[in-house]
């Protein structure tokens, strides 16, 4: 009976994972907008992500600022004054634009979210 309730637990906890890394996945283009007013380079907003507890990798991010930066919400500069080149990311004035409406999005969806949470404890 234990060992039942252990790997139901166990189960939940692995589904509220997955979840929670599909409800994550979103908010890193808003989390990427709001960081890159000023400029930075892929690895340095990488770790001020996860830093932050927006959990992303490489693998992920990286496709992700090309995206953008193809989409004209970021723009791209290689610094060459190091030793090793870096791609400094910033976000562009419609970059912008488009963060502020995510914002408010993201402000709507939090306050539907909390009513219906509410109405539902």
């Amino acid at each position: 009976m234990v060992h039942c309730i252990v790997t139901i637990m166990a189960d939940a906890e692995e589904l509220i994972l997955s979840q929670a890394q599909e409800l994550r996945r979103g908010t890193v283009v808003l989390a990427c907008l709001a960081l890159l007013e000023a400029p930075q380079y892929g690895y340095a907003l990488l770790v001020t992500l996860n830093d932050a507890g927006v959990t992303v990798d490489g693998n992920t991010l990286y496709p992700l600022l090309r995206r953008l930066e193809k989409q004209g919400l970021l723009t791209s500069d290689w610094n060459t004054d190091e030793s090793r080149p870096r791609k400094f990311y910033r976000v562009t004035p419609e970059g912008s634009r488009v963060r502020t409406g995510l914002v408010r999005e993201w402000e709507d969806l939090v306050a539907s979210i909390a009513r219906l949470t509410k109405e539902n404890r």
